[in-house]
């Protein structure tokens, strides 16, 4: 019997933890057989194979699968509405002991813009900001903290001059402060258990690879890590179409109340 993607899924499954029945079956289908066609090899069977055999390989699907697009400062205008609306809501309601999750971090860019724009206001001392990957690579790069001249092209000038260094003609390292600010850990938001008591999640542009069954339910769990009047920060690309019934009201566009 042909190996086919049904059992391609469950053996990448139990090979990585990654449960493709989450992801929408046809976008992710077309991705993952354009890596096989790239890296060589005849199909699903065989690229699985080869991935029990190379570790290189192997990461580098997930880092392909988790779709890793990251700028700092991406949106400026939800940055904006972050550091005029948002910061000023958070400190009302909670003071300046903040506890902020960056969900799917990816390189790392939007955590450390969080603390970037929150250092203007509340000392980081004061600040717990936890990100969170599934991708133990992308986790390893944040953590050297060296960008690429382009992933900093909407980050404001201020911030570009205050916390970071130019080590080469196109990388700019990001200040020991700012760094030692994130707390980088492991996390997959299908399988692993979700924080508590946070005041505001920040998961951007990654559920909308997900089946509407899978955001529902990450939607619920993050309700269930926000504390009371909490605050969950989308993507530009999301909204949540059942955001009442799931216990959230937009307070601005892209930012969500808990209820």
């Amino acid at each position: 019997m042909a190996y086919m993607y049904e059992e391609f899924k469950k053996d990448v499954y139990a090979l990585t933890d990654i449960n493709l029945d989450m992801y929408k079956e046809r976008q992710m289908k077309r991705r993952i057989e354009a890596l096989i066609s790239r890296k060589g090899f005849s199909g699903y069977k065989d690229f699985y194979e080869g991935m029990k055999q190379d570790d290189s390989l192997l990461r580098t699907f997930v880092s392909y699968l988790t779709i890793n697009v990251s700028q700092f400062y991406r949106n400026p205008n939800q940055w904006e509405i972050f550091e005029k609306d948002i910061i000023p809501y958070l400190r009302g309601k909670y003071g300046d002991k903040l506890t902020i999750w960056s969900a799917a971090c990816s390189t790392g860019d939007e955590p450390y813009t969080i603390a970037m724009i929150l250092s203007k206001y509340i000392p980081l001392s004061n600040v717990r900001i936890i990100a969170t990957d599934i991708d133990e690579d992308v986790i390893a790069f944040a953590k050297e903290g060296i960008y690429s001249k382009k992933s900093l092209e909407d980050l404001p000038k201020e911030y570009l001059e205050k916390h970071f260094k130019q080590v080469d003609n196109g990388h700019y390292a990001i200040s020991d402060t700012i760094k030692k600010s994130v707390e980088f850990n492991k996390h997959n938001l299908l399988k692993d258990k979700f924080f508590s008591n946070i005041n505001m999640i920040v998961c951007r542009n990654v559920v909308i690879y997900f089946t509407d069954e899978a955001k529902e339910e990450i939607y619920k769990k993050f309700h269930d890590s926000l504390s009371t009047d909490g605050i969950l920060f989308i993507g530009s690309t999301e909204q949540i179409l059942r955001a009442r019934e799931l216990g959230f009201l937009s307070n601005k566009t892209f930012f969500y109340k808990k209820i």
